[in-house]
Formats: structure tokens, sequence, C-alpha cells
């Protein structure tokens, strides 16, 4: 049944009546009587007899005879919601997506031609960038050969990594299997596509991404189900798509916040993709310029192998890099410590320019001034109203409120009535402004939330982007500033380290290379971690150092952890019914949003599934006596403070 009620996460027998004996297969949608109401539920198996031992009721209707729920997409389904204490019908809702009734009744289009397997990347004449990497044509090989390899790998600077993943794809295809592919948002999506058309030839993949629409989702994703593809690239919406004979699933910069479902288990897409290749015995493919610290743990645990460049390639690739806080830096420009745009950064730039080159400038916050502070006492200017921070929206706007919205033209300083405010964080558009008079005839371009660019073109130029929204340019660009560093690496957060790299890198990595005039500066201190994994172009050991803290402090991914949100009565209720196992650890209470409070479980890895049953078990029995106030359950959430 698709009811998503923690004590009814069970199936349940009903009598299939001999009028719907045909159409009634396992994978369709239902119509089934359950406590008096008509309820949407799956058939999941027929079975001769029942080991129920009352009176079954019969199937009221089967909704459509498309068996849209895939054997293996059930068992996946099923293995989901269990790690993440959730419910299948929650996981089902997910996977498979609204019907689309006009769509199932469309005369189905003839499959293309089959020209036979695409040519096979793996072989030694055939043009391929996997070469610069040493384990990259065995990786090939094995998909190829219909193996199950299992891979994380470093792009190197440059590298067109949807390029890369075509040939993986290819390979995969050519071995006679399918594959699944997932990329955080819909511009990686369709550059995605372009290279996989070019890989497969057309008719061989289809799209499948929640921005596509009711019908247009629902009819890629029934061209997968009855097998007229091989090949499934898409949005976090496709890390569940039912690809017969699965040979190979591939997720891109698995680092990216896109990839967590917002939804009910709350499933990372890493974390699917890699449950299936383990269930359905295919290969897997974690890619990024950046490695997060759970990909780190497939390679320390021998789950997969690492796929990365030598070092002398390394150095050929990368462009030049550097930090303007280190002492040498220092010493010709006292100021590079607190100034925004240090003497080396506006010459890296100036010198781009002068050679006929774009330059990249990130900036980590959209806006024009979205924080603000008094200019006379420094105190974070706050709304009257609701205290939240008040922003400037542009040069000649008054001050309005982030959270309300209200506009506070009146504002005066509760610490010391000064009404002139300064720039607490400087956004992409005004440092577009300030840019565009320092460079007068240079065009000016901005990249963010309300209009992200694919791609610039390779003359001079001055691109303001904020962080994922970084264009490509032609020829790659001739200078890439990092700016605001601080505003990355001191969030209150586990991952602001390893985010602060991620966005680096993926900004880094469209520049030329340091021999074609290639110049990175990020305004940064040269001392710290992250930055000097971004100055020698290392991410590996970065994720090595980041999950031996993890390990030592006792944070995911070395660890499993589950946060409890609600009231406090709520939560303390749900607390007091989960027999927890043993190891585990409370910690807690927190304040959450409004009046609720967090509590962290932590147990170790090997207890994980003991903790995610007794939080379901848990979840059951306050389902079962209608509690009133409901609690939010989630495994291994992004954000623990």
């Amino acid at each position: 049944m698709d009811v998503p009620l923690a004590h009814l996460d069970r199936p349940f027998d009903y009598l299939v009546p001999a009028e719907l004996d045909a159409s009634a297969v396992p994978g369709v949608r239902v119509k089934v009587r359950f406590a008096g109401q008509l309820v949407d539920g799956w058939l999941l198996e027929r079975v001769d007899a029942s080991g129920h031992t009352g009176r079954l009721a019969y199937l009221e209707k089967v909704v459509s005879p498309e068996p849209v729920l895939s054997p293996e997409v059930a068992r996946l389904a099923r293995a989901v919601a269990d790690r993440y204490a959730g419910s299948l019908a929650d996981v089902l809702r997910l996977a498979v997506p609204p019907r689309h009734a006009r769509v199932e009744k469309e005369t189905r289009e003839p499959t293309a031609p089959d020209a036979g397997p695409p040519p096979d990347p793996a072989r030694p004449d055939a043009p391929d960038g996997w070469r610069d990497y040493p384990a990259g044509p065995a990786y090939l090989r094995a998909l190829a050969d219909g193996r199950a390899p299992r891979a994380v790998w470093s792009a190197l600077p440059g590298e067109d990594w949807a390029a890369r993943y075509a040939e993986s794809v290819a390979a995969t295809v050519a071995g006679g299997r399918g594959a699944v592919v997932v990329v955080a948002d819909n511009r990686d999506l369709e550059r995605l596509d372009v290279a996989v058309g070019a890989a497969l030839g057309p008719g061989r993949h289809v799209c499948l991404s929640a921005a596509l629409g009711p019908a247009r989702r629902y009819r890629a994703f029934l061209a997968a189900r009855r097998g007229d593809v091989p090949v499934v690239i898409g949005t976090r919406a496709a890390m569940f798509a039912p690809v017969e004979r699965l040979g190979l699933v591939a997720v891109w910069d698995d680092g990216d916040d896109l990839h967590a479902e917002p939804r009910a288990p709350y499933p990372h897409t890493r974390e699917v993709l890699l449950t299936r290749a383990q269930l359905a015995e295919a290969g897997a493919l974690v890619g990024g310029y950046a490695r997060t610290a759970e990909a780190q743990l497939l390679l320390e645990t021998g789950w997969a192998r690492e796929v990365v460049a030598d070092r002398a390639t390394v150095r050929a690739r990368t462009p030049a890099i550097a930090p303007t806080g280190d002492d040498p830096q220092l010493a010709r420009d006292p100021g590079a410590a607190t100034a925004r745009l240090p003497s080396l950064a506006w010459t890296a730039a100036r010198d781009a320019v002068r050679a006929d080159l774009p330059v990249l400038v990130q900036v980590p916050r959209r806006g024009y001034l979205p924080s603000v502070s008094c200019a006379d006492c420094r105190t974070p200017a706050r709304c009257p109203h609701c205290a939240g921070p008040l922003a400037l929206p542009s040069a000649t706007a008054a001050p309005a409120c982030r959270w309300c919205g209200r506009v506070a033209a009146a504002y005066a300083c509760p610490e010391c009535g000064g009404r002139r405010l300064r720039a607490a964080v400087t956004g992409a558009r005004r440092t577009a402004e300030e840019l565009g008079r320092a460079f007068p005839g240079v065009p000016v371009r901005t990249s963010g939330r309300e209009e992200v660019l694919a791609e610039v073109p390779g003359g001079a130029g001055l691109v303001i982007a904020t962080p994922g929204a970084e264009p490509v340019a032609d020829g790659g660009y001739g200078a890439v500033l990092l700016l605001d560093s601080w505003a990355l690496l001191t969030r209150a957060d586990l991952r602001a380290g390893e985010e602060a790299l991620r966005r680096w890198l993926a900004a880094a990595a469209l520049a030329r290379p340091a021999a074609a005039g290639g110049r990175v500066v990020v305004v940064a201190d040269g001392g710290l971690a992250p930055v000097q994994a971004l100055l020698r172009w290392d991410a590996g050991w970065f994720a090595a150092r980041e999950l031996a803290e993890r390990r030592e402090l006792g944070f995911p991914p070395a660890v499993r952890m589950a946060s409890v949100t609600g009231v406090p009565a709520a939560v303390a209720d749900l607390l007091d019914e989960t027999r927890l196992p043993d190891g585990a650890e409370v910690l807690g209470p927190v304040p959450a949003d409004g009046e609720r409070e967090r509590m962290l479980v932590r147990v170790p890895r090997a207890r994980a599934a003991a903790l995610a049953d007794a939080l379901h078990a848990a979840a059951g029995a306050r389902s079962a006596r209608k509690a009133a106030d409901p609690v939010r359950l989630r495994v291994d959430p992004l954000d623990l403070f």
C-alpha cells in the first residue's frame, strides 16, 4: 500500500479476482480497500497461497496494466528505506514518477535501428582521454568485458568530464549492459546529454529530470522501463531509473548538496547508487575535481579503486596557483591580509585582460550587499521587526530584510544610533560594479541564481559568478580569482573545508594550464589545509586528512549519525521508545528552527543497520498510537550543526 505510516511499512496480502488475473502482474499500480478506505498500492508479487490466517479482501482495481515498478528497483527501494529508517511507500514515491495516462496510451515509437554496439573506447586504437590516468583504460576494459569495476576518479584541471563519463557509458553498452549516470543540476545534464549522444548515437539514451515536467519525465521513465533505451542520465530524479541489465552507476561531483533528497526519507544520490551497484553487481564511478570524505572511505575500505593521473601530468595540466596570505606576498603587499582584491589578484586580472583572455571571479554570495553593518560601531544590521539580517539590493535602494522582506528605510543602529551602513559581505552584483569601474571598456558578465551562463567567449572580459554557476570559457580562463574565502571557510559546518575546496577546484579547473598563461589567485592564507590542497591540486590528500580527523572526533562518515528533530516532548517520546543498539551515544539537545529541538544519535558503522531498525520501530510505535506531534528522522544528515 502507498500509505507512508511507519507501523504499516510491510506488505499485505490480497486476493486477485478472476477478471483482473491477466492485468494484475507484479509492478502494476493497484487500488485496494484498507481500513474502510480505497488507497493506492503496488502489486509486489503473485503467490499461490498466503500465510495470513484471516479472511483476505480482493483487489479493487488495477489502475494501469503497465508494470512500472521493476523487481530490481523494488529491492533497491526496500534497501534504501531500511538504510534511512524510512518507509517503502516514501521511497517508491521518489523512485516512480506519477502516472500520466495519456503518455501510457501513446503509440510507442519504433526503436532506433540497432547498428551494433558502439565503438569500444577500451581498444588501444580508440581515442579517449582516460589514458591520462594510468588505471583509466583498464577500468574501461573491465566495463566492456561485463565485469563490475568500482572507481573513485579525481579529474584533472580542464578535463572534459562529460566526455569521460560518455566513454564509460559506451564501454558498458558495448558489453551488453545498461547504465545510470546522475549529475547535480540541469546545466551539467545538458553537457552530459551532448556527450552521451555523440558517444552512443541517437535514440540510445534518455534524460530524466524533475524539471522536464510530468509528461516528458514519465515518457523518459517508460522508455527505460520498457527497455527501449539502455542508458538513463539525469539529475537526482534518475537515481532509481529502471534500466535493464544494469552494468554501471555513476555520479559526478557527489559533494554537491543538490544530490541530497529533501523529501523523506532523505536519501543521498551517492548512497543510493552505491547500494544499487552492490545489489545489482554493477560497476560504479564516483568522480569529481574534488573528493568527499565518503568517497575516500570507499578507497580506504577497498570497496573501490583510485583512478588518478600521475603527478607529472597533474603539473602539466594545472594553472599557476598562488595564495595572497603567505609570507612572501605579505612582504610585497602588507595590505593583502585584509584587502578584498590584493595586488596579486589585481595584477593577474590585468595581465589576462591585456592578453585578450577572460577572467573569472568567484564570489561566494549573490546579490549586491547581502550583509551590512553599522559604519560607526560595526554592529550587524538587523531588521527591527523580525531580527533578520538587513541587505542592500542595489546602490540606490533602501536596506531590506532578507527574512521578512520589510524595508528599513529609517534604520538606526540600536547600539550607537548611527544611520550609516557599510558592507559586511559583498555580493556578486556589487563586485561586478566595482570591477567594471576598474576595467573600463571590458565586458562584465554575471552568472548566478537570476541567470546562469553556460559558456562565455574567449576574448577579454570579466565574469563574476557565484559557486556552481561558473560558465565555461572558450579556450579557458586566463585568470581565476577566488574572493572572500573566509565566507566559505568560517561556516559552522562539518564540511566547511571540504566544500570550500570543492568550489575552488571547480572554478580553478576552468583556467588554462600554467604553460598557456593560466593563473589562479585564492585570497586566503596559504598555510590552511584546503588552500594547500588547491595549490598542489591534491584532493585525495585533503580527503584522507579530513577522514582521519573525523575518525578521531567521531563524525560521519567514520560513524553513522541520525538526527531526531521535533518539539522537545515528541523528541523525548521517540527516544524513550527506541531500543538503541549497544555503543549508541545520544548528543544534545540543540535548538532547531522555531520551537523545535534536535538530538543526535551516534553509533559505530557496524551498528548502522541496528540504529535504523530501532528508530523505524520507534516511529512505528508512535504512528500506531497516533502521536500528535511529528518527529523528523534523518540518517547521516548533511547539516549536523
